[in-house]
């Protein structure tokens, strides 16, 4: 693979050409290419920006669940991480504080959840501006996202989500598209968004699909539908942590805007004071979609739970016990918020809730 800086120049000219193309009948086939090396050539960057292992950047995922601080510089991701885990992340009153990715880990309701604290993205850093590109590839790895944005600073959030969109990350649910390649009769289409028919088909061309059945059920922007065929994209869940609300008298303009213009929990917070930490961990657990099983018996600490994601059944905890053991259960007893009453029989295919405590029987 080429070096991430030969990358780089190959992207700007595939830029300089793409803007001088004028996007018409004419010259849809070539657009609809030009767009496809485009997307192509920033996966690459990507990973050239993994390999290159700067100091601090990619940490493994350890834990329950992940969840990554992302704000400018200065918006308080590192007091807000010293808070919620007790780490030593450096703070300060100046930009930069955090040049590496700082881990730590927040044990919430018997979960144990890594939270990382990112160095500050600024304005182009999906072009690789203060190692953007090393910041937002780490965010693929995230089961939730948490914009830390400064209460004086509100329009942050839109340069944040531009930086990651940029990148085929989506703060979003995964667009409902199905794709059914073959071997002729070119692409069939069933097309519920707003791009237009030629435009689409141009895009699975431009990436060598010449014959599939394509139903795209979601309305969604061709950058978007180049992310999902060059299988680039990600979506991710949020939430807007609005930070340092002891600064300022009124924070309601700022809690509107953010409300009426992002479809995203908002939770103000000073961690400088520790006001609103309690709820931030709450709203924090909620999002990430997870529930925590107790097994019994259990040889090991009986306190420590298996932690999965919602909908998660009795046979799901089966499996993760051992696969050959999951073959051979019959029924299980619950206690727990998913039962009516305790130690309650249920089938293996039972649906879990939080807190459920589950014993196995096996099929004699």
């Amino acid at each position: 693979m080429e070096t991430k800086d030969k990358l780089e120049t190959r992207l700007e000219e595939l830029k300089e050409e793409y803007a001088k193309v004028k996007d018409n009948k004419a010259t849809n086939k070539y657009v609809g290419k030009l767009r496809a090396k485009i997307a192509s050539v920033k996966k690459d960057i990507v990973i050239a920006s993994r390999r290159r292992h700067e100091k601090g950047f990619f940490v493994k995922k350890t834990g329950d669940s992940t969840i990554v601080l992302m704000g400018f510089p200065s918006t308080g991701k590192s007091s807000i991480l010293n808070d919620l885990t007790k780490a030593n992340s450096k703070t300060a009153e100046y930009a930069f504080t955090t040049i590496g990715i700082v881990p730590g880990t927040m044990n919430y309701r018997d979960a144990h959840i890594q939270i990382l604290d990112m160095p500050g993205i600024i304005n182009d850093a999906h072009l690789g501006a203060g190692n953007g590109l090393s910041v937002i590839a780490q965010m693929r790895i995230a089961d939730l996202v948490a914009f830390v944005i400064d209460v004086k600073q509100v329009n942050q959030i839109e340069f944040l989500m531009k930086e990651l969109n940029s990148l085929h990350i989506y703060i979003k649910r995964k667009p409902d598209i199905v794709v059914i390649e073959n071997k002729s009769n070119g692409i069939n289409l069933i097309n519920k968004s707003k791009l237009r028919n030629e435009e689409v088909k141009e895009i699975f061309n431009g990436f060598g699909i010449y014959n599939a059945d394509v139903r795209i059920y979601d309305d969604l922007s061709d950058d978007e539908l180049i992310g999902y065929v060059s299988r680039s994209s990600v979506y991710l869940n949020a939430i807007i942590v609005l930070n340092k609300i002891d600064l300022v008298k009124d924070y309601k303009k700022e809690l509107d805007y953010l409300k009426s213009n992002f479809s995203l929990k908002v939770i103000p917070v000073s961690a400088l004071n520790s006001i609103n930490m309690e709820e931030l961990k709450s709203t924090m657990y909620n999002a990430l979609g997870i529930i925590r099983i107790y097994i019994k018996p259990r040889l090991s600490d009986e306190k420590s739970p298996m932690t999965l994601k919602k909908g998660a059944t009795a046979f799901s905890v089966a499996k993760i016990l051992h696969s050959e053991f999951a073959n051979e259960i019959k029924y299980a007893y619950i206690t727990g918020p998913s039962v009516k009453y305790p130690n309650q029989r249920v089938g293996i295919m039972h649906v879990l809730k939080d807190g459920d405590i589950i014993t196995f029987i096996k099929d004699k």
